[in-house]
C-alpha cells in the first residue's frame, strides 16, 4: 500500500513539474541544462519515474519557481 501511494505522489509530482516546465516554454534540454543533469533524468523525473535524489527535486523544483514541501501527519508510528 505504501509503494502505491509513493508512485503516485511521485507521478503527480512529475506532471506538476511537466506543466510548469510547459508553461513556461522551457524545453527538457535546456531544464536538465539548467539543473545540472541528464535530458534521461528530467524525462524520468516528470513521468514519476527513477528514483531522483532530493537535491535534483529542488533544484528542479527553484528553478521552475515551483516549492517542494513536506506535510507531517499527527499520529504514532506503526512498527
Amino acid at each position: 500500500m505504501f509503494k502505491e501511494a509513493l508512485a503516485l505522489s511521485a507521478r503527480q509530482i512529475g506532471e506538476r513539474i511537466k506543466a510548469r516546465r510547459q508553461e513556461l516554454r522551457v524545453t527538457q534540454p535546456h531544464l536538465a541544462e539548467l539543473a545540472g543533469v541528464s535530458v534521461n533524468t528530467v524525462c524520468k523525473v516528470e513521468r514519476g519515474q527513477g528514483n531522483p535524489t532530493l537535491s535534483v527535486l529542488l533544484r528542479i523544483a527553484e528553478i521552475l519557481g515551483l516549492e517542494l514541501s513536506l506535510d507531517v501527519r499527527k499520529g504514532k508510528i506503526n512498527a
